[in-house]
């Protein structure tokens, strides 16, 4: 029996594909590469010594995942696959109301159609919006505020009306916080497409010159230093909790959802601090006005995900600022400038299954 990882070349995706090969378990992967590189994927192999089919194929396309089920024994479904980016989503609603919302039905037609009903879904702590309740619980009222956020509201919602229509289906909402870092290897990790959204690989952009500085966002909140505070997750524990799940999942029938981080907060400040001291390298940055919707302070109780899961985010600061800043040194430009990697007979290789 196979796991199916939807959208496993991108950041997440690939650190849990490495994770999920070095537990022993078989999986394939389907990508349409939109917002991610094929070269991730050929790094997965070369950290675990293992190979691995994958399709390249879109959700919209129903056709193109149901021949997917139709050639694997595919026991499970981890669904990261899907557009992300917030601002993008305020400019573009529809599409991502299109691709994130009606990709997931269609996912889920199919996996029903074939008897598949373990499902792992990535989603988010957008769904909390701009709440002020510290530390943030599954229990808090969901309240996104950006179409990014509404699609993944939307689709926990959805996934709730297909339990309650079947109980014969198992799925884990997974709500992530703010994950960084990358594989130690410095092989694999996150390759953003122009500026970056999220606040580690735009300072390592800046630490290698990419980015002549960073922009802080507000200087006046009630916190440490004015900046605001959030909770890290080490990408690496993130992997790890998509194991756990996946266990919960094909072991319990029903729904529940889990926030994945790791109990602590960190100013912006405090991040950009402890980034110059794992790397010995100096972040200029700027002071911003603050931007609509953005909290003073946010991060998660993870209890639920520790008692019910026996997952906890075990990595610190320091670890993600070195493992980040060593994935941007060695690739300094993403996975753009690829390099040859040399394999012997004995190394594994990527089987590309089908063209659509």
């Amino acid at each position: 029996m196979k796991i199916l990882i939807t959208g496993g070349s991108g950041y997440i995706g690939s650190h849990t594909c490495v994770e999920l090969l070095n537990a022993g378990y078989e999986i394939i992967v389907v990508d349409n590469f939109l917002n991610s590189n094929i070269e991730s994927l050929n790094r997965i192999c070369e950290i675990t010594g293992k190979d691995f089919k994958y399709y390249e194929a879109d959700l919209l396309n129903k056709d193109a995942i149901e021949v997917i089920f139709a050639e694997n024994n595919i026991s499970t479904v981890i669904h990261f696959a899907g557009l992300k980016a917030v601002g993008e989503s305020n400019a573009f609603p529809l599409m991502y109301y299109q691709n994130n919302v009606t990709g997931t039905i269609n996912l889920c037609e199919i996996m029903n159609k074939y008897g598949v009903k373990n499902l792992v879904f990535s989603s988010s702590a957008t769904v909390y919006g701009s709440t002020n309740q510290v530390p943030i619980s599954e229990e808090t009222l969901l309240g996104a505020v950006n179409p990014y956020g509404r699609t993944k509201q939307m689709i926990e919602e959805i996934l709730r009306d297909l339990f309650r229509s079947d109980s014969s289906w198992s799925i884990a909402l997974l709500r992530y916080f703010n994950p960084t870092g990358a594989h130690e290897s410095g092989l694999i990790g996150e390759d953003p497409k122009g500026i970056p959204n999220n606040l580690m690989p735009y300072i390592s952009q800046v630490a290698v010159g990419k980015l002549p500085n960073l922009s802080v966002y507000g200087n006046d909140y009630p916190t440490v230093d004015g900046t605001g505070i959030r909770d890290y997750i080490h990408v690496v524990d993130l992997a790890i909790g998509h194991l756990k799940a996946l266990e919960k999942v094909q072991s319990n029938h029903g729904i529940e959802a889990y926030n994945l981080g790791t109990g602590k907060g960190y100013s912006v400040l405090e991040m950009v601090k402890a980034f110059e001291k794992a790397t010995g390298e100096i972040i200029p940055y700027l002071i911003m006005d603050r931007r609509p919707g953005d909290v003073a302070i946010c991060f998660a109780d993870a209890t639920k995900a520790r008692i019910q899961l026996g997952w906890k985010a075990i990595r610190g600061i320091d670890a993600m600022c070195e493992d980040t800043w060593r994935w941007q040194k060695n690739n300094p430009n993403g996975y753009s400038e690829v390099k040859e990697i040399q394999r012997n007979n004995k190394q594994p290789v990527l089987t590309k299954a089908a063209d659509f």
